[in-house]
């Protein structure tokens, strides 16, 4: 699916089981939120602190584990009552999906193959999410909460207050089912706490108590998007009655054959290497990763479809694939494509072939759907271990989304996805992989890093629930790009996304003058306020005032086209020159891309990689080559989607002015 979108009418755009007791999160995921903060610059609120203190009473819920569960779920944010990606309402995220059943996911819509090899037919699946029985309890806990409070389903909702005393009313009612009385003592609500997560099986249930416990354990502060000053005090020697797991009821979950770390809840779902027809299989193909090719990218993705229709989806042979999906509401992983082997995810061969492709849950309860920090933090522990497993560089070149990824062509460019969208918080996400964006260099350094504040930064949008209609106010990881210093000038413009040369819009899935969270650009020029990069081609400027930037200084290595040259090419994809292709295997085209780079423009250096294409068409792998060329490119963050330029045509020095 294009981002979080709702209008399907807009333009493109092996695991040891888990501890039941003591930390299992890891100190890069805990530090940068956890433990004693400095006080507020400013008085605010204690309203919802209030609120917490007055449910626990009400309800006999310890307010430690209250808040601990709550920060949890959403870090105690209200989002305005807009419900999260599974239907999630509040800072208690109490689950009211009954109408958020998408009709269509992601790798259903548009016109992006997944696959992107032109070696292949178009893959274009048009599969729907399949019917279920009905929605599962994990997914309609409000209602249950209107039950037990007698406050009606829209408070709950809308009223932060409302809603915690809902989520304080589901803790006692999973305590007494456990057959556990309403103690005082923390300590004794580890599988109420459990059993709250909605998760199916122990492993996950015990997964979340876990992190639950040891939030509690390290204390928290914050201030959450409504302004409210929130403290949760520390109690360091926490140590919970796990014995209590066994009285869940909940299955024993098998991560037998599961590439994940210890420190999430994993389960190994197959996504099926079938022979369906002549020429037909699905839906990935065999490899030996590393060993064949390297692996180099981890796709961030949203499936834009609930966890249990997914799930059936990539188990169709004659579907689609990726490599992991997450579950929202408690970061359960599922594994479906070994990371030796290659998914068809991406929309772009070469970077199918060079990565990991990750889904997380998500469909379309909300045009401005909000992520959990339980499958924000599990999927920072999977990429983590995936990174260090393989070499990944923790970065914006690197860690992509899927709407970062290039089309591979010219004309694939306007049907790629955008997915996880404007609201994917990288900057939270990246503090979570331990590797928290910052200044890196003063103004002299030659580039910036895209680095506004997420809560505060609220850009317009339109097109979440109709084509031009605007979307809520709504937290952003993305700047605005436009002509000139002026938000009134005309949005830079996108040849490859509007090939007449239209203008760019603020639709939700429009990226053509979008600057992500964590991406650098090199500076062309700065006056007031306003910041200019290179981006595209073009000199693009960005509101970053001194009060409340939008981004911070950094150095590094840049690309410019070599003397003499007036412009260069740009590609989506490194592959090979034709001289490389070996017998029985037919080269492939290396086709630039409509854009070009300037001479006097700078454009951040990722990678230096040789042209490169893993040939792979038939369901034996008996004919499956890697084929590597001499010539060299660099990966660079050209626009909102990175890009490749041959070396051969640039000169790489420093950013440094």
């Amino acid at each position: 699916m294009r981002g979080s979108a709702t209008d399907r009418r807009a333009p493109a755009g092996h695991r040891r089981a888990p501890r039941m007791a003591g930390a299992v999160a890891s100190a890069a995921l805990l530090l940068p939120l956890l433990g004693a903060a400095p006080a507020p610059a400013r008085e605010t609120p204690a309203t919802l602190q209030n609120a917490f203190a007055a449910a626990a009473a009400e309800y006999h819920v310890p307010q430690g584990v209250l808040l601990g569960v709550s920060y949890l779920q959403s870090r105690w944010d209200a989002h305005g009552g807009a419900p999260s990606v599974s239907g999630g309402y509040g800072p208690m995220h109490l689950t009211d999906a009954r109408t958020a059943i998408a009709e269509a996911v992601h790798h259903s819509e548009g016109t992006e193959d997944a696959r992107g090899d032109q070696a292949r037919g178009a893959l274009l699946p048009t599969t729907k999410v399949p019917a279920g029985s009905g929605l599962p309890a994990r997914l309609t806990t409000l209602t249950k909460a209107v039950a037990l409070t007698g406050i009606p389903a829209e408070r709950l909702r809308t009223d932060p207050a409302a809603n915690v005393a809902g989520g304080a009313a589901l803790l006692a009612a999973a305590q007494q089912h456990i057959g556990e009385p309403l103690s005082d003592d923390p300590a004794d609500w580890y599988g109420a706490v459990a059993q709250f997560s909605g998760a199916e099986d122990t492993a996950t249930a015990a997964t979340y108590a876990n992190d639950v416990f040891e939030v509690m354990r390290e204390g928290a502060w914050r201030i959450t998007d409504a302004g409210q000053s929130v403290t949760l005090a520390a109690r360091p020697g926490l140590t919970p009655d796990t014995a209590q797991l066994r009285r869940t009821g909940l299955r024993v979950g098998d991560a037998n054959g599961t590439e994940c770390p210890p420190t999430v809840s994993c389960e190994w779902i197959p996504a099926p290497y079938a022979q369906f027809g002549q020429n037909d299989y699905g839906n990935h193909d065999l490899s030996e990763r590393p060993t064949s090719q390297s692996i180099r990218y981890i796709v961030i993705h949203d499936t834009e479809g609930q966890w249990d229709g997914v799930i059936k989806l990539v188990q169709d042979p004659t579907y689609v694939s990726w490599n992991y999906t997450l579950r929202s509401t408690d970061g359960h992983i599922a594994e479906h494509v070994k990371a030796k082997d290659v998914a068809w995810h991406a929309g772009n061969w070469y970077v199918n072939a060079k990565s990991v492709g990750i889904e997380h849950e998500g469909f379309l309860a909300s045009p401005d759907a909000w992520y959990t920090e339980a499958m924000y933090r599990s999927s920072a522990r999977l990429v983590q271990y995936l990174a260090a497993k393989y070499g990944i560089p923790l970065d914006r070149q690197h860690i992509l989304g899927h709407d970062n990824v290039p089309g591979p062509t010219t004309s694939t460019i306007p049907g790629m996805h955008t997915d996880p969208g404007p609201y994917w918080d990288w900057r939270h996400y990246f503090d979570l992989l331990g590797k928290p964006f910052g200044a890196t260099a003063d103004a002299k350094g030659g580039l910036v890093t895209i680095l506004p504040d997420y809560t505060r930064n609220r850009p317009p949008y339109t097109g979440c629930t109709a084509q031009g209609a605007p979307c809520a106010a709504h937290g952003s990881s993305e700047v605005r790009l436009y002509s000139r210093p002026d938000a009134t000038s005309p949005l830079i413009k996108d040849i490859g996304l509007r090939p007449r040369g239209d203008d760019s819009t603020i639709d939700v899935n429009d990226v053509g003058s979008r600057a992500s969270t964590g991406q650098r650009y090199a500076v062309a020029d700065r006056g007031g306020d306003w910041t200019a990069i290179w981006y595209l081609g073009q000199k693009a400027w960005f509101k970053n005032p001194k009060k409340q930037p939008t981004a911070v200084n950094a150095s590094g290595l840049v690309v410019t086209p070599r003397a003499g040259l007036t412009d260069v090419p740009v590609y989506g994809r490194a592959y090979p020159e034709k001289e490389a292709y070996p017998a029985g295997v037919p080269a492939q085209s290396v086709s630039p891309l409509p854009y070009r780079l300037p001479a006097g423009q700078r454009y951040a250096v990722g990678d230096m990689v040789p042209g490169e294409y893993y040939y792979s068409v038939t369901f034996t792998t008996d004919t499956h080559r890697v084929v590597v060329g001499r010539d060299l490119y660099y990966e660079i963050q050209f626009g909102h989607r990175v890009a490749f330029v041959r070396a051969a045509d640039v000169q790489v020095v420093s950013s440094a002015k």
